[in-house]
């Protein structure tokens, strides 16, 4: 049974009329009766009465009506969708980033105004380190990652977009000597103990930390290590040491530590789009369009990230 079939049963079942149904689909009546007849052959059931001054449905073929409607319904609900999905309008598209990532106001707009203009589209999102992000694009688990510079080399099959760039900061317990400086340099941390991330965490930042201290003439003394960096930030106000972070962490408002943006100007980070250069989906570019809009105008307003001096209010618990 083809699809056609079923449209020609629905226009004699409509019109009730050989004739009539022959010239809106636009064949010969003949054939159309050909065909209503093969098809009540294959159906195994009489669908329509006819004489010849009209043309009746069965039970059968009132049964048969309603199903055949549902069905071409169907088929155009598949082909609909089916043309949503090329150009981008639907289906499911998994983007990643990083624990750092939406306490940028760009993750918001981006997200915001992707749903707005795709609303069709199951946007799926994961919070994923940036090697493991990575990991992910290579074995097709992600579609897209907002990453930060993985301080390794990133796969040939990857390319990356720069959606903006900022200073790392430095967080100092509140009455640290150090918050009297105006400016402090990575040099200005020789000695002093570090909150870190742990080493296997899959954070790019761990590495350029210690490569900036390499840098500087010195390596690092890692006194304590923490997975969240709600929990380095607040391990600095128990003056267990001093951490060095992505700027967006900067709005998280607890007391006892102070922010101050590192002056090196190798002590930078990027928020990066990440996608496999062999993915030419409709979705995909979609959302990289919609990021790339949204960074630049960002881009054109940014001065410089603010940082709270001092906070008053705990970070919630995750």
């Amino acid at each position: 049974m083809e699809l056609r079939h079923l449209r020609y049963f629905v226009a004699v079942a409509e019109e009730l009329s050989f004739t009539r149904a022959a010239e809106r689909l636009h064949i010969g009546q003949p054939p159309l009766s050909h065909q209503i007849q093969a098809l009540e052959a294959e159906v195994g059931a009489q669908l329509l009465e006819r004489s010849k001054r009209w043309v009746r449905l069965t039970e059968a073929g009132k049964q048969f009506l309603d199903d055949a409607r549902r069905v071409l319904a169907l088929s155009e609900q598949a082909k609909d969708t089916a043309r949503k999905v090329q150009r981008g309008e639907a289906g499911e598209l998994r983007v990643g980033f990083t624990y750092s990532t939406p306490l940028t106001p760009l993750f918001a707009t981006v997200v915001n105004r992707y749903r707005e203009r795709y609303p069709d589209v199951t946007l799926t999102l994961h919070e994923v380190t940036t090697r493991h992000q990575l990991d992910a694009l290579a074995a097709r688990e992600l579609d897209l990652g907002l990453i930060r510079p993985p301080e390794i080399p990133i796969p040939d099959s990857i390319v990356t977009t720069v959606l903006r760039e900022d200073r790392l900061i430095l967080v100092l317990p509140a009455a640290h000597p150090l918050t009297a400086k105006r400016a402090i340099a990575i040099k200005d941390l020789e000695s002093l103990p570090f909150v870190m991330f742990p080493k296997d965490a899959g954070t790019g930042i761990y590495s350029q930390i210690f490569r900036l201290c390499r840098e500087a003439g010195f390596l690092p003394t890692v006194a304590m290590e923490a997975k969240e960096a709600s929990t380095m930030i607040g391990l600095v106000a128990a003056n267990c040491g001093i951490a060095i972070l992505p700027p967006s962490f900067g709005v998280i408002a607890m007391e006892g530590v102070q922010y101050r943006a590192l002056q090196d100007a190798s002590a930078n980070t990027a928020l990066m789009l990440a996608r496999r250069k062999d993915d030419s989906s409709s979705l995909a570019a979609g959302f990289v369009a919609v990021a790339e809009e949204a960074a630049a105008e960002g881009n054109k307003s940014l001065t410089s990230s603010p940082l709270p001096a001092r906070s008053r209010r705990k970070s919630p618990a995750r």
